[in-house]
């Protein structure tokens, strides 16, 4: 799989996230069960590394996967509690999975091309 396409499915795969769980929570406040503030505050972490994916940045396709994290434990709450939302949670924790996957992955293949990596600690001769 070449860097553009695995940038393409990653990024379509966020932004669909991102669109899932707006509209999942924005529906949640609107039913009153909390406040549509309290609600979208959950959406803020999404949406931190935005500019970064959409740009396909590396470093931010490296460390969104923390944030991920997050949404994940959510996905997997609800389809333990939940039976009225299973089919959500399920392709919640489905998409985010996948993401978990292909960002890491993204990330390395990416920063490879560009030559970013850690440097190697230099051996002193004495």
């Amino acid at each position: 799989m070449t860097t553009y396409s695995l940038f393409q499915l990653c990024r379509t795969g966020y932004i669909a996230l991102v669109l899932l769980l707006t509209g999942w929570f924005i529906q949640q406040g609107l039913e009153g069960t909390y406040s549509l503030a309290f609600n979208l505050i959950w959406i803020l972490p999404l949406l931190m590394p935005l500019k970064g994916v959409i740009q396909g940045n590396p470093y931010t396709y490296a460390w969104a996967s923390f944030i991920l994290c997050l949404y994940l434990l959510h996905g997997l709450t609800l389809v333990y509690v939940t039976e009225d939302a299973l089919v959500f949670a399920v392709i919640e924790s489905v998409l985010i999975s996948a993401l978990l996957v292909g960002f890491p992955f993204y990330a390395r293949k990416r920063g490879r091309e560009l030559g970013l990596g850690l440097k190697k600690k230099s051996e002193k001769t004495n």
